[in-house]
């Protein structure tokens, strides 16, 4: 006779190793899986390392069909999210499962009454665990390996979902948007009007300045996506965790600021794709793995990038001069990157219906390649 599935909370360090542990087997046979870092995945899920907990309350679930675990799945309501939107709505994340609806079933009844006892009356997701984390389940693009901070996922999981009342909630999309050849007409043009405006300039990041450089990006952020849809301010402990991995992991070209007259107003920062250093170390870095990862990092250039953070101030929203400015910090950025032999280069995620951007990336040659949806239903 076949056991039941049972959830119980993630409890102790068994638990834990048993939560990041699981996907390696679901993976086993997708050579486009990257198992992440056993060290990050760790600092994620710590209340103590990851500054999303200051203002959200966790919960880590497994199943298991007898003493096997067969499936994980988070539940969290994060207080900033609530009290912007006032909407009811938690979320689920980092979700992985056997392919059986039973499984799947059991894991999000038991996130959706997590969350219900705390007061929401819709679930949504995945994230992982924020908008501004790894966010979306993957249903185009599983014949590329995902890009460092997006997620993979199998075929499967969306039908799964659906049978469960889950519906679409928002689309997002990755762009290709790097190839060696001559920098597309449209991005050169507007690249070189910025070069030629006495009151535009574009340049690096200035790390001997580095705060208040990251005050600067996260102003523009949050100004730039105050209006789209799930947007949840940066907090000043989240802008501080970014300037510690910038730090670790770039030189100030990663990043191209504009200013416009003398007001920084546009900005885009990219980061080496780690996925292709980390790919075949199976989540460890010991005995061997850390020296290939020193080498990749600091001997070479990476072969892909991606850019996670991208805007223009919204004042600027809609104009010309907006458009010059977000194609330039986008031009610098590939400029630099193609010069030193990145091949391949990643602009995500972008809302299906943010048409102005989509058509800027579009205008200079960028190619939709992922889509990841997030869904959502009602708590009973």
């Amino acid at each position: 006779m076949t056991q039941s599935v049972s959830v119980r909370p993630v409890r102790g360090k068994a638990d834990l190793k048993a939560f990041l542990d699981l996907p390696f087997a679901l993976y086993e046979k997708d050579p486009n899986w990257v198992a992440p870092l056993y060290l990050e995945r760790l600092e994620h899920l710590d209340a103590a390392k990851n500054p999303y907990y200051r203002h959200a309350e966790v919960e880590l679930f497994l199943a298991f069909r007898g003493e096997r675990p067969v499936g994980r799945i988070s539940a969290q309501l994060c207080r900033l999210r609530t009290e912007r939107y006032q909407d009811g709505v938690g979320q689920f994340g980092f979700l992985e499962a056997e392919n059986d609806p039973e499984v799947f079933k059991a894991l999000s009844d038991a996130a959706a009454a997590w969350l219900k006892a705390r007061g929401a009356t819709r679930i949504q997701g995945p994230f992982s665990f924020s908008i501004n984390d790894e966010m979306g389940l993957l249903i185009e693009g599983f014949g590329t390996p995902p890009s460092v901070m997006m997620g993979h996922g199998l075929p499967y999981y969306a039908s799964r979902m659906e049978e469960q009342g889950f519906a679409k909630a928002k689309d997002v999309i990755a762009y290709d948007i790097l190839d060696k050849g001559e920098m597309p007409r449209a991005m050169r043009a507007a690249y070189d009007k910025a070069l030629a405006e006495k009151d535009v300039v574009i340049r690096p990041l200035d790390k001997k300045k580095l705060t208040s450089e990251l005050e600067a990006i996260v102003a523009i952020a949050n100004d730039a996506w105050s209006e789209n849809w799930g947007f949840v301010p940066w907090t000043q402990e989240e802008m501080t965790a970014l300037g510690n991995n910038l730090k670790m992991l770039v030189t100030g070209d990663y990043v191209a600021i504009a200013e416009y007259r003398g007001e920084p107003a546009a900005m885009a920062v990219t980061l080496p794709n780690i996925n292709d250093w980390i790919t075949g170390l199976d989540g460890r870095l010991l005995p061997f793995g850390w020296a290939k990862l020193a080498w990749n990092l600091f001997a070479r250039p990476p072969r892909s990038i991606r850019v996670p953070l991208m805007g223009v101030r919204k004042r600027h929203h809609g104009t010309a001069l907006g458009a010059v400015l977000g194609m330039s910090v986008i031009a610098r950025i590939r400029d630099y990157h193609v010069g030193r032999g990145t091949s391949k280069g990643e602009l995500s995620w972008i809302l299906e219906d943010n048409m102005p951007m989509r058509r800027m990336i579009e205008s200079f040659g960028g190619m939709p390649y992922k889509t990841y949806r997030v869904y959502e239903r009602a708590i009973d």
